[in-house]
């Protein structure tokens, strides 16, 4: 058969796959969105405004948002409406409401030209009247030139009902026509009855769905915001049923969980200027955490109550946040996430609830990732158990001298650890670059030689990202220049920075003998009591590392906690094992360029019991100490907040 057949059927066999596609799509895969479409522009039926979201409730069923109705106002732009018609009843409505909502200014002018066409028209000379005929002058171009020419004496003349009724009239034609806008919200029952006694068209109400918080501002970041109408940056949801008046998560658990939060609109016929239900409205899913909001509340007020303590103390003039993070090691399950803030108005000092930076801002953390340093010095046979060393400083050619916090003498691996050895961690860094340590020496250092440290920080979780159920979690920063003092910096958790979640996956690895697991928030989704979807743990890998090694280090944070410097951070009876941390970084607190101060921040990680971990627990304090500052005081912050949650969590 001739060639032209074969193209001829080939395109017919596309084109007919290209309709089957499109017929299966119509009618299967959007069938809903494009009936729901048809049935709201064309047989004059409209959806009520976004449904009732689904609860958040703590591990215990407590809840921690729910919903309360409000009432709103809404209105529904109707067939063959005039402009005219829809001033008219702006008008009305800024009369009804007694001019209480405030127009915005910058609209006048465009309001203006709305209810005086002609004046508008007039502004316009026939020369310009030609050019657009001749389309030299585009639509747009006409109308801004009528804007120019209205003057402000045309504004002021204006009426205050004119003024007032700009205000509903632009809510009224605010997207797409078939949407219901809402115009007033949460109003009291006189107004609201008030409004529908006048049976304007297209003007109805209903009792909206607002969120409600019976913890006030406990967890308010993590639990997220919802949008008073869809955010231009998620208008893909139209295409999921979404309209644009409809609220939306747009932080926090309400963004990340919005397929299940979300709730079923009800349905409405047109019929007159009355509305008839269809469908009602259906609330969505609820959310179960592992918080426990007893345990949430009982971190925080240890929290503040240290907080409040530390700011009367000297040297602490930069400090004003801290975090403490509680989860269960063998499941990632996350039980407590405090994130506080103090705001300082004259005397009073206020919190701010600033959670969510526990998977966004980033800290140097100092020496609690030297478990996994000892880790890398493991695995590249720079170090083994019992290597010893005698701890002083390391001076490189051209570099100062490092040095431990102070002399700590001849120690082995296990020491180094308890005592928070600087020196043992930068002669090992140097050996897993490949050379030994001689005073006053060269030691040129590669990307590579960085890698095995950030590769092996990662499978810990530093550095990287933990999986926690929630937007926009940050891996924390990696500096940039590759120098041997770096290196040394890099292994005592003084050049990159890292996040409290990345902190807390780490000590669960730990804890879990070096399997690491993504971190959770979310316990399970139920729908009427109906359990529909259970996170369960979610295995990410294993450390590359020997029994005997895990257990070494392991060994080296039960000796912090015993006699190192974790020490009366828990209970000595505790069986816990832990690290602490200490970092100097300069701040600029005015972001004006200059330093304004030299500061510490500190550190904690632990996890008890150590043979068969309960609790997980981190503890995050920046800018404790100033050690520039007129005091040589250093702030005891953390170890008071680690005491106060471990004598709450295994004392109770």
């Amino acid at each position: 058969m001739p060639k032209k057949f074969y193209i001829l059927c080939g395109l017919i066999i596309v084109i007919f796959g290209i309709f089957i596609d499109r017929v299966i799509n119509l009618a299967y895969n959007k069938h809903d969105y494009y009936r729901d479409k048809y049935i709201a522009i064309n047989e004059q039926y409209t959806y009520g405004s976004t449904a009732p979201r689904g609860r958040i409730l703590d591990i215990n069923g407590k809840v921690l948002v729910d919903n309360k109705g409000v009432n709103t106002i809404l209105y529904h732009k109707q067939n063959g409406i005039s402009k005219e018609e829809e001033i008219e009843i702006a008008k009305k409505l800024a009369n009804i409401t007694e001019y209480k909502y405030k127009y915005d200014e910058d609209k006048l002018i465009d309001y203006f030209l709305v209810l005086y066409p002609d004046v508008g028209d007039s502004l316009i000379s026939d020369r310009e009247y030609e050019l657009y005929q001749k389309r030299k002058l585009s639509k747009d171009s006409l109308e801004e030139r009528k804007r120019k020419r209205v003057t402000e004496e045309d504004i002021n003349g204006l009426s205050e009902e004119e003024k007032y009724s700009s205000y509903f009239y632009y809510l009224m034609n605010e997207g797409y026509m078939y949407d219901n806008k809402i115009l007033l919200e949460d109003i009291d029952e006189e107004l609201y009855a008030k409004i529908l006694e006048n049976n304007l068209a297209g003007v109805f109400g209903e009792v909206f769905s607002k969120r409600y918080y019976p913890y006030g501002e406990c967890l308010k970041t993590i639990l997220g915001e919802i949008s008073s109408s869809l955010p231009s940056e998620k208008k893909e949801l139209l295409d999921k049923g979404y309209s644009l008046t409809d609220k939306v998560g747009i932080s926090g658990l309400e963004e990340y969980y919005e397929e299940y939060l979300r709730g079923d609109k009800a349905l409405y016929k047109i019929v007159g200027n009355n509305l008839e239900l269809v469908k009602e409205a259906k609330k969505g899913k609820d959310l179960v955490l592992d918080i426990d909001i007893d345990m949430q509340l009982k971190v925080e007020e240890i929290v503040k109550k240290e907080m409040l303590k530390n700011r009367k103390l000297p040297n602490t003039e930069y400090y004003k946040e801290s975090y403490a993070l509680v989860s269960e090691p063998k499941t990632g399950n996350v039980k407590a996430i405090v994130g506080l803030r103090m705001i300082t108005n004259n005397k009073d000092i206020n919190f701010q609830d600033v959670s969510i930076n526990v998977i966004r801002n980033a800290y140097t953390v100092g020496s609690v990732v030297k478990g996994a340093s000892m880790t890398v010095g493991y695995q590249n046979n720079a170090i083994d158990i019992g290597t010893t060393m005698v701890d002083s400083c390391v001076k490189l050619a051209n570099i100062p001298a490092k040095c431990s916090w102070t002399r700590l003498g001849r120690i082995n691996d296990l020491q180094a650890l308890a005592v928070s050895s600087n020196y043992y961690q930068f002669v090992t860094a140097l050996r897993v670059a490949g050379y030994k340590y001689v005073y006053n020496m060269e030691a040129p250092v590669k990307e590579e030689d960085f890698n095995k440290y950030r590769d092996t920080f990662a499978s810990f979780g530093l550095g990287a990202l933990t999986g926690i159920d929630l937007p926009k979690e940050a891996t924390g920063l990696k500096g940039e220049k590759i120098a041997p003092d770096l290196l040394m910096n890099l292994a005592i958790g003084q050049y990159d920075l890292y996040t409290p979640v990345n902190l807390l996956q780490y000590i669960n690895t730990i804890a879990n003998d070096g399997a690491r697991y993504k971190l959770n928030i979310l316990n399970k989704v139920i729908d009427n009591d109906k359990v529909i979807y259970e996170n369960k743990p979610v295995f990410l890998n294993k450390i590359e590392l020997e029994e005997k090694y895990m257990q070494r280090i392991q060994a080296g944070f039960r000796e912090v906690m015993k006699s190192g410097t974790g020490y009366w951070y828990a209970n000595p009876r505790l069986n816990a094992a832990g690290k602490t941390g200490t970092s100097e970084s300069y701040i600029d607190s005015d972001y004006n360029g200059t330093l304004d101060a030299y500061v510490i921040s500190n550190t904690f990680i632990m996890y008890a019991p150590m043979d068969e971990p309960l609790y997980s627990i981190v503890v995050i304090s920046p800018n404790t100490a100033n050690l520039k500052g007129k005091s040589s005081y250093q702030s005891q912050i953390n170890r008071l907040i680690a005491r106060g949650i471990n004598d709450y969590l295994f004392t109770n």
